[in-house]
């Protein structure tokens, strides 16, 4: 999923370098290690020049453009933020694995280490949930097909995929997630990845 507009970063971010290739093409390459075809998504002006295919106006919308691509026998589809390019091949394997019977969706996830607060409109704190029961979700997530498709079939929005496989009945599950599968979302998030990626991090490099 490359199909954002980067309107938090200030501008389109999947293209920025890390290394020596771009965040979308570092996605794509290791996606690509692990499944039998990768389909990417990104903003309809670049999806020609990309060889990709044309995202919608929300994050929902894209993922339904790109599971019109993905054919019809597939069995698992894994969705992947292109903004996340330091996920593993190991990660993607995990939530792949986690698909056992019963199981219509694996993601990865951390846990959440500052108290939350649940806030009003006017800023007034409502709760405070307990720490433990919270954790904070990744991609790749990985799904039935099925079970992916039929919770997209009524156009709802959702900020992930597993939320509207939730919602439409499908169970899902978390697997330990990566500490260093950082969304890149602010300019301050692509200086550590770059960073990370000098010193060696995750993927330690683009080695051929």
């Amino acid at each position: 999923m490359g199909g954002g507009s980067g309107r938090r970063f200030g501008r389109p971010k999947q293209y920025e370098m890390i290394g020596d290739e771009r965040i979308i093409d570092r996605s794509r390459r290791i996606s690509a290690e692990v499944s039998d075809g990768v389909v990417v998504v990104v903003p309809p002006d670049d999806a020609q020049s990309e060889g990709a295919v044309a995202g919608g106006s929300t994050r929902s919308e894209s993922v339904r453009a790109g599971l019109a691509e993905v054919p019809a026998e597939c069995d698992v589809i894994c969705i992947h933020d292109a903004a996340r390019p330091l996920a593993s091949a190991d990660l993607f394997r995990a939530v792949i694995d986690a698909l056992r019977p019963g199981v219509d969706g694996a993601v990865p996830g951390v846990p959440v280490t500052d108290t939350i607060k649940i806030v009003d409109a006017a800023g007034g704190v409502v709760n405070t949930p307990d720490r433990s029961t919270l954790t904070a979700v990744q991609t790749p997530q990985a799904f039935r097909a099925a079970a992916l498709r039929a919770a997209h079939a009524d156009a709802t929005d959702g900020t992930d995929d597993a939320s509207l496989v939730e919602a439409a009945g499908g169970r899902v599950v978390v697997v330990a997630g990566e500490s260093t599968n950082r969304k890149v979302t602010h300019p301050d998030d692509l200086a550590w990845v770059r960073s990370a990626i000098m010193a060696g991090g995750p993927d330690r490099g683009h080695e051929e």
